[in-house]
């Protein structure tokens, strides 16, 4: 399987490739980070890319998968996250720039079970300043561009993520949706965004737009993925009040 194959492989066949030995979840994440390097220039898709971080998460991946330390169907697999989503010690900017230098001390919910899961972050996405707009534009840090037509937008808010996803940057990315902001970027970019059921994924350490209404969920490329990870991410969380049992 060449490097294009990799990037874009479904979760479950890349899960039997690791587990096979096949291919290292080394070898898989330096095809993802140069499929970043080829094509974030036109795609502008990300705010942050943390790539040494990312493969020296894959080395670890890869001695936990040879030595039978198998965490699951996301184990070794690249993951993007809307730059709201808090990940300790990385910049969160919420897509706009009076936040360029804010650094949050302790992971989001969501990008907590995700790495307890074994997923491996590439980097935060770019989105609509403040998730606040369909168009996925953005002034500050340059807009997304479709990948299927860079003319064209690819949605918002999550526009990184619906880019990052369909353009094989990524294998799995996190959106969010107060209005339509996975929903409308997965139409746009052809791919499958999932809208979980209000309060089945949590939303601490997730800058909101309105709490009451926000929705995180999952944009991937095929619906077992949408499912893989909303196993990963979904459940009750005491810190999130409106987090639900069921």
């Amino acid at each position: 399987m060449d490097q294009q194959d990799l990037c874009f492989a479904t979760i479950e066949q890349l899960s039997n490739l690791f587990r096979s030995k096949t291919v290292s979840p080394v070898e898989y994440i330096q095809a993802q980070l140069d499929r970043i390097s080829a094509t974030e220039d036109k795609l502008n898709s990300f705010i942050t890319i943390t790539g040494e971080q990312a493969l020296s998460e894959a080395k670890i991946a890869e001695t936990d998968i040879m030595e039978e330390r198998y965490k699951g169907p996301l184990h070794g697999i690249s993951m993007g996250l809307k730059d709201l989503y808090y990940v300790k010690g990385i910049r969160n900017t919420s897509g706009i720039k009076v936040h360029d230098q804010f650094a949050p001390d302790y992971d989001s919910t969501v990008a907590a079970r995700l790495k307890s899961a074994g997923a491996i972050l590439t980097g935060k996405l770019n989105l609509a300043p403040l998730a606040m707009s369909g168009t996925g534009k953005n002034e500050f840090y340059g807009s997304a561009k479709n990948p299927w037509d860079i003319r064209m937008i690819p949605g918002g808010s999550s526009s990184g993520s619906g880019t990052a996803t369909a353009s094989g940057q990524c294998t799995v990315t996190m959106g969010s949706d107060t209005g339509g902001s996975i929903r409308i970027p997965a139409s746009f970019c052809g791919i499958v965004g999932h809208k979980p059921t209000y309060g089945l994924v949590s939303r601490y350490g997730v800058s909101p737009l309105a709490f009451s209404l926000d929705h995180c969920g999952p944009m991937v490329r095929t619906v077992t993925d949408a499912a893989l990870v909303m196993n990963a991410i979904s459940g009750f969380d005491p810190q999130d009040p409106s987090s639900t049992r069921a």
